[in-house]
């Protein structure tokens, strides 16, 4: 499984930050990669995804909620994945960490994916916490 890893600083609190972040459904609205979510019930969700040139669907289930420090998720069905946020209060407001590991079985694919995850993930991960922060400072 690979593995990509990014942080940034959310000017607010640990407990603002993750009451955003909880809400799984309003990701589509942080990032344009992000086409869609569907809430299945249950801490499930359906993620619909743009990238690399492709449509990607893949069902996931919330695993952890420690508020206000951790959501953590895995997936169900398609792409392979799990991923974490841990916050941690900081001088500036709330760290936000994430680590996303991720397994595509296809080899074609994968080399592909693998060439552009890491900027992709990098992306997405600035633009959800870049709206979650403007979010909470409007």
């Amino acid at each position: 499984m690979a593995t990509i890893k990014h942080s940034e600083i959310v000017r607010a609190s640990p407990e603002r930050v993750f009451e955003l972040l909880r809400r799984v459904e309003d990701f589509a609205d942080y990032s344009d990669l992000i086409r869609s979510i569907d809430s299945l019930g249950e801490n499930r969700y359906r993620w619909h995804v743009r990238a690399v040139g492709m449509d990607w669907a893949f069902d996931v289930a919330v695993t952890e909620i420690t508020p206000p420090h951790v959501l953590a998720w895995e997936s169900l069905e398609g792409v392979k994945n799990q991923g974490r946020y841990q916050l941690r209060e900081v001088p500036e407001g709330t760290e936000v960490a994430l680590t996303l590991q991720y397994d595509i079985r296809n080899r074609l694919m994968e080399k592909a994916v693998n060439k552009a995850a890491k900027p992709l993930v990098g992306k997405v991960s600035r633009q959800i916490l870049e709206r979650v922060e403007a979010r909470l400072n409007a």
